[in-house]
């Protein structure tokens, strides 16, 4: 098994929903932050869902359905390490184009020898 430290970046520059980080099918992981940050000076929100693969499709999971980010400041939206399983995804999208970026610091664990 291997250990992976990554992070995952992404600048909302529209408000379509955004794929910001996948787990690989044979791999977990542990999300240890997610910091998103307005750069804009007018503040805005952001929804984080988990998406899990089912037999039917996908079943989703708001974890923030609508967290106010200030102008010009950053929060850190976990309190807590978030685990996912294989083939799950953090999604996000914001309300507004051109304001937020987010950092996802991630420990992947991947279940393969090398």
């Amino acid at each position: 098994m291997a250990n992976i430290y990554k992070n995952a970046k992404h600048d909302f520059t529209g408000t379509s929903n955004v794929a910001v980080y996948t787990v690989p099918e044979n791999s977990r992981a542990i999300v240890k932050s997610i910091l998103i940050t307005d750069d804009s000076g007018s503040g805005d929100t952001i929804k984080v869902d988990l998406v899990t693969p089912t037999s039917a499709g996908s079943a989703v999971f708001n974890l923030f359905k609508a967290q106010s980010i200030t102008s010009n400041q950053s929060l850190q939206l976990l309190t807590e390490p978030l685990i996912m399983m294989e083939g799950e995804i953090l999604r996000m999208t914001a309300t507004t184009a051109d304001r937020l970026f987010a950092i996802v610091s991630i420990l992947e664990i991947n279940r393969e020898d090398l």
